[in-house]
């Protein structure tokens, strides 16, 4: 019995069973267990893209002290009116350590009423919160809050 040149059922049995072999290796991502001091300026960069950002305007209310950082809850108000003409258009949260630090976004528009936002977040550790708004106008208004995590969230590898 003659094999065709470069095929046999075997060949392709043992290529196929490497394949799910390795297919079957965990792949581990490694990556910072937090967020620096840099990746929070990128991520605020990302947002405003360079743009000068104000102080003011913004209230961020959340706890100053959290015994446990799975669960914190959150309120981000700004200050300004929400006409057609002139309205917050959207709402950035950031993080200092989480491993993310874009905690959350929200797009808001002059029908919704008043520029107010509520959520819980999961907080790493202790570290300032930074909420930004951006106006219909194109700028940008900020306020940050140091918080004080006694039991961290957020501290499983990923893999």
């Amino acid at each position: 019995m003659q094999q065709p040149p470069n095929s046999s059922r075997r060949q392709f049995l043992g290529l196929a069973g490497g394949a799910a072999a390795l297919g079957a290796i965990p792949v581990i991502t490694v990556r910072p267990a937090e967020a620096t001091p840099a990746m929070l300026a990128s991520a605020i960069q990302n947002v405003t893209g360079g743009a000068m950002v104000h102080t003011g305007k913004v209230k961020l209310d959340i706890p100053p002290l959290v015994e446990n950082g799975n669960t914190v809850p959150m309120t981000v108000t700004v200050a300004h009116p929400m006409a057609p003409e002139d309205h917050v258009r959207s709402i950035h949260v950031f993080n200092e350590k989480n491993p993310q630090p874009n905690i959350a976004n929200f797009h808001l528009g002059p029908h919704s009423g008043r520029a107010q936002v509520s959520t819980r977040i999961r907080l790493a550790d202790s570290q300032k919160i930074v909420a930004i708004a951006k106006l219909s106008d194109g700028s940008f208004w900020s306020t940050s809050v140091d918080v004080v995590v006694t039991l961290a969230a957020c501290t499983e590898e990923v893999i």
